[in-house]
């Protein structure tokens, strides 16, 4: 069974993971979405909010690519957490050059920990290269439309997460 492990913190999960998830579905047998738990970023939902968030949305996607699809936190190195789940394969999602520079030194650390398991790097599609998490928050925090950058429950999510 062909694993990957598509990591993030996913605060909240975009339309731009969405995205990167669909894809990376189709190449594997199960697309393992590790849920990065960051207590330094500062996360404005909570662990369970964005693993039920991922759920939610990647429940059509599964049925849509026939590729097993779970949500799995985890805390510890990202090489362990791929061990862990039994990947073969990390999965990073690429918008710009800054992106690259600080995936590929990622990389390099992860190879010296473990090169038997590979990362394959997937472009952001055009639609959502300007897409961060952080920038979606913001958006909302200002009360600009989210719209075009999270699925319709991620911000009706955000929307009430705000209003509090």
């Amino acid at each position: 069974m062909r694993t990957a492990l598509y990591p993030g913190t996913f605060d909240p999960i975009t339309l731009g993971h969405v995205d990167i998830i669909r894809r990376a579905a189709l190449m594997v047998d199960r697309l393992v979405i590790g849920v990065a738990i960051n207590r330094d970023k500062g996360p404005l939902f909570t662990l369970e909010e964005r693993v039920a968030m991922i759920e939610a949305e990647c429940a059509a996607l599964s049925q849509e690519t026939g590729t097993e699809i779970v949500a799995h936190p985890f805390e510890n190195l990202l090489i362990d957490c791929a061990r862990d789940v039994g990947a073969q394969t990390i999965v990073r999602g690429l918008r710009a050059v800054a992106d690259f520079e600080y995936e590929y030194q990622m990389v390099g650390m992860n190879r010296a920990l473990d090169d038997t398991i590979e990362t394959v790097f997937l472009m952001a599609d055009l639609r959502h290269q300007a897409i961060a998490s952080k920038l979606v928050k913001e958006i909302a925090r200002l009360g600009g439309d989210v719209s075009k950058f999270v699925p319709p429950r991620v911000k009706a999510a955000l929307l009430e997460r705000l209003a509090r």
